[in-house]
């Protein structure tokens, strides 16, 4: 009797839903990262952003080369996996799992913050149970469309990317046209510069607005053509974010609002002087910091005022769709390498998609949501929280755990580049990072990526402004970290693996099988014609 063939995941994500698919996630940063990075860095926000920029562009590099040459579902974690062996992989991917998780939390938490600008019963600092409810509500739906399949949530993802593009365009042309004074923003770059400290906790919140390039790599085993589209939609979503952040945060320290904007003293204050913690209203302020930029653009803002929120909360509530699609990728992938148990490669026989992985991680989500919305739930809460966590709670842990998450998955992406270009030089790359140093390692010709040793210097150091600056990230980060690899050593002692060192693979094989999958059959050919020729110059080189 024949066996049923075991189901797979569906390739239906076309260039356009590729791109959607990442711009839903980084697209929607800006709308949370603004309003943080101008309450913490003030009059050097634009800096903050310009060093966090330059970091993600050569995280973008890494990510569209690595996701080129190994289009398969788990992004940085099996790039890490091929390069640095089992145990860096499981912690680049429990990394990622703890970012992507959050990702589901503080966009569903944030995209209610945006409706709050419109309904007032949803501003969480005066209605916590409405807030927290809704909330849920939405984590819980999103769970059950991705359950239903990736085809119906990229249409979703698609139409509303293409919405966010043309309105942050339209605030920002309107924005710089009628409402920004250069001189005001060197006047405040001047007067309002913050502390060494307030920049670096600037510069660690600034990452957060460009997290998300991994959501491309994730869908790559789902990407029509993957080695072809990837460069080009990624390149193309890394210049976009890149122009968006800068602008955004040049705006909005040089931006003169339509209408004054006065303290509880009916003193006029500047637009970026509404969002640090210290102003009444700062907190929820930096939850809907794009929304109160476009409604104070002249003439334009009028309109702004009404759609922005809306349009925000869309955004918002799909890149929480991207995580929830994201850490159930991830999982997929890290059981299918032995990293995690093989309940989470199963695959709905109707949908095709990891159901189980999309449940787990989903009600991972709800506890975080639970721990973060609990201090304005419970008053008994608050002196729990003020005693262990310095009083950090609801927005402020959800970023703390995203930066780390974040800055540390990418440190070991950086590092599986400078490894796979040394050890496994004979798969073709589509798409390389510029500035290389060529020379012969282990009789082969290699290039050494330069521009992967300057970003993983750059990442590093946030991911050390990060553990400075962010008490609770410094709690629970490397927390979520050590219970991952337990968890890890108990597994792989219970299956009898290996512990320590990684399981013997046939990497040959796989990228065969890998390039054979994804269509990209010139490439395959290639790459067995390196192979093919590499053998035979060591059988000559070890003749006699």
């Amino acid at each position: 009797m024949a066996s049923t063939p075991k189901p797979e995941l569906r390739r239906s994500v076309t260039p356009w839903g590729s791109f959607s698919w990442g711009y839903s996630d980084v697209g929607a940063d800006i709308f949370i990262g603004l309003g943080l990075v101008l309450g913490a860095a003030a009059g050097a926000t634009n800096v903050a952003f310009l060093f966090a920029g330059i970091v993600y562009v050569c995280i973008g590099l890494a990510y569209t080369e690595l996701a080129a040459t190994y289009p398969v579902a788990g992004g940085g974690q099996y790039f890490v996996l091929r390069g640095l062996g089992d145990i860096f992989g499981f912690i680049a991917g429990w990394a990622v799992l703890l970012d992507f998780t959050i990702d589901i939390t503080l966009f569903a938490w944030t995209a209610i913050d945006y409706l709050g600008q419109l309904i007032p019963v949803l501003v969480g600092s005066s209605h916590p149970w409405t807030h927290f409810l809704v909330t849920l509500a939405v984590i819980m739906a999103l769970c059950g469309l991705n359950v239903v399949g990736v085809r119906e949530s990229t249409a979703f993802q698609g139409f509303v990317s293409a919405l966010d593009v043309t309105s942050e365009t339209c605030i920002l042309c309107f924005g710089f046209l009628f409402a920004f004074r250069p001189d005001l923003l060197i006047h405040t770059m001047r007067v309002d510069w913050p502390s060494p400290e307030h920049l670096m906790l600037g510069t660690s919140l600034a990452i957060i607005s460009f997290v998300g390039l991994e959501s491309i790599s994730q869908a790559a085993q789902e990407t029509q053509r993957p080695a072809s589209i990837i460069p080009r939609t990624s390149v193309a979503l890394i210049l976009t974010i890149l122009i968006y952040a800068l602008a955004y945060s040049n705006l909005a320290l040089g931006f003169v609002p339509w209408h004054p904007i006065v303290d509880a003293a009916g003193h006029p204050v500047q637009f970026w002087q509404i969002f640090p913690s210290t102003y009444p209203g700062g907190a929820d302020n930096q939850g809907k910091a794009v929304a109160l930029l476009a409604a104070q653009v002249p003439y334009f803002g009028a309109l702004a005022a009404f759609y922005v929120p809306i349009l925000g909360a869309v955004l918002l509530t799909i890149s929480s769709n991207s995580g929830v699609f994201g850490s159930s990728r991830i999982a997929y992938a890290m059981s299918h390498t032995n990293l995690l148990p093989s309940i989470f490669q199963r695959v709905h026989p109707r949908y095709r998609t990891p159901a189980i992985s999309i449940l787990a991680f989903c009600g991972l989500a709800i506890l975080e949501l639970i721990f973060a919305a609990l201090p304005s739930l419970d008053p008994m809460a608050v002196s729990t929280y003020a005693k262990f966590f310095h009083g950090e709670g609801g927005l402020d842990f959800l970023a703390d755990l995203y930066a780390f998450g974040a800055a540390t998955s990418y440190s070991f992406v950086f590092l599986a580049l400078i490894a796979l270009r040394l050890t496994d030089p004979l798969s073709p790359r589509k798409f390389k990072i510029p500035l290389n140093i060529p020379f012969t390692f282990r009789g082969e010709r290699v290039e050494f990526p330069v521009v992967g040793v300057l970003g993983f210097l750059g990442i590093f150091s946030i991911l050390m402004f990060t553990l400075q600056t962010h008490p609770l990230g410094r709690i629970f980060g490397p927390g979520w970290l050590v219970l991952g690899i337990v968890l890890y050593f108990i597994y792989r002692k219970r299956k009898r693996l290996p512990v320590l060192r990684s399981q013997r693979r046939d990497w040959r094989k796989s990228q065969v099988d890998i390039l054979r999958n994804a269509g990209e059959l010139e490439l395959m050919d290639e790459y067995v014609a390196n192979v093919k020729a590499s053998d035979e110059r060591r059988a000559q080189a070890a003749a006699p």
